[in-house]
């Protein structure tokens, strides 16, 4: 199992810290993989074996554990002794009213928790309620290029050059499945449709009582062919309009939000950077894993620049930063990331072939007189200029720098 130290990392600082764990992310992104590296972390520290309590609730082992009376029941029984004990619960939502077995954990048991689950709104509604100021959030992503590059040299199955690496990770996407053996792109994508399926029916679909899972379909491969484009809830309806499909503007929201909330995609808004405010309209949305566009709709070489935005957006997510798509004047940066003090534009571009292209991802960034880091990222090998201060780096190399 490889060791995703940069999830693990932020895990151990709170090993033992007062506060309910919550480690969410799209289906089998590794989460559970994670849960089982922080075990033998406590192992690792000397913590006995009998005093972990862990429970897949996707296995069939703990299939009769359905509502949190039951939940509740299962950890008693385990707690044979006053020392501390600590709580490990994958796929936390299978489980009926949840929250109130949690609860009741911090409160009866000397006890450290870390529950996972699949849904964003694991972090709303009754949870907030009973668990307000008490718990602490870790978003898991799939793999990132650097981490895809640890499961190759694992396995021996690196390509010669890291751009060789980067096409292959462009092509195969992020989820840890595709990565512990070898591959064609066909297995790939029926692995991560099967991935893309479940998620569906069971996050988005089942969760939110969805009947017309035709139409949410319709919707999803909308997105996935704008992905990278301004627009709204609004331009969707407008779109099913033109089709002679009736979708009211709430149902657009509702099927954009739940999918939101399993993951499949991720809404950047827009921010205004001479006025300093965020806009409330053309958003953007990008998706979980750009495996899952081509897993439901084939390789597409048109949306190249969109899949490339939708792997930078991801790093930086990634690492903690806060993602806005930057709206100057009449013109567009493509990312503003925030990271407390810290501030870095990007544009991301395929290739710069030609003069005009190099002068339309420039000219925005050479219009922002402050002296935080601007980069230009593209696939071009051979292309190193520096205009004004501005970086152009390949985009696996940027993928793969440390300290920004």
């Amino acid at each position: 199992m490889i060791n995703r130290e940069l999830y693990l990392k932020k895990l151990k600082e709170f090993i033992d810290k007062p506060f309910i764990k919550v480690i969410s992310g799209i289906r089998r992104s590794g989460k559970s993989a994670l849960l089982i590296l922080l075990k033998e972390e406590l192992l690792k520290r000397g913590i006995n074996e009998k005093n972990i309590i862990y429970v897949n609730f996707e296995s069939f082992e703990h299939s009769e554990i359905l509502k949190a009376k039951e939940l509740y029941a299962y950890v008693k029984d385990k707690i044979q002794n006053k020392g501390k004990y600590y709580i490990l619960l994958d796929e936390i939502q299978e489980v009926e009213a949840w929250e109130k077995a949690i609860n009741s954990f911090a409160v009866d048991f000397n006890a450290d928790i870390y529950i996972t689950g699949s849904n964003s709104k694991l972090l709303s509604g009754e949870l907030a309620t009973y668990l307000a100021g008490r718990y602490v959030e870790f978003l898991i992503y799939t793999l990132s290029f650097n981490e895809m590059l640890m499961f190759k040299a694992e396995q021996q199955q690196a390509q010669s050059t890291i751009y060789n690496n980067f096409e292959l990770f462009l092509r195969m996407g992020g989820f840890p499945a595709i990565h512990t053996s070898t591959y064609t792109s066909e297995s790939a994508y029926q692995i991560v449709h099967d991935i893309y399926s479940s998620v569906i029916l069971r996050d988005v679909v089942q969760r939110n009582k969805i009947r017309d899972v035709e139409l949410l379909e319709r919707v999803v491969k909308y997105v996935f062919d704008n992905i990278g484009n301004k627009f709204s809830a609004k331009n969707v309806a407008d779109y099913f309009k033109s089709q002679n499909r009736k979708l009211d503007l709430n149902t657009v929201y509702n099927y954009l939000n739940a999918l939101e909330r399993a993951f499949i995609i991720y809404r950047i808004p827009r921010f205004d950077i001479k006025g300093k405010e965020i806009l409330k309209t053309n958003e953007k949305y990008f998706i979980g894993d750009q495996s899952l566009l081509y897993a439901l709709m084939g390789y597409k070489g048109r949306l190249i620049s969109g899949i490339l935005e939708n792997i930078v957006m991801l790093e930086l997510k990634r690492r903690g930063y806060q993602v806005y798509v930057g709206k100057l004047d009449n013109a567009e940066v493509d990312f503003i990331a925030e990271q407390g003090n810290k501030k870095i534009y990007i544009q991301v571009c395929y290739k710069m072939t030609e003069k005009s292209t190099i002068e339309r991802e420039y000219k925005p960034l050479l219009s922002i007189k402050d002296n935080y880091p601007k980069y230009v990222l593209t696939m071009d090998e051979h292309w190193n200029d520096n205009i004004e201060g501005i970086e152009h780096r390949h985009i696996a190399d940027f993928l793969l720098m440390e300290g920004y």
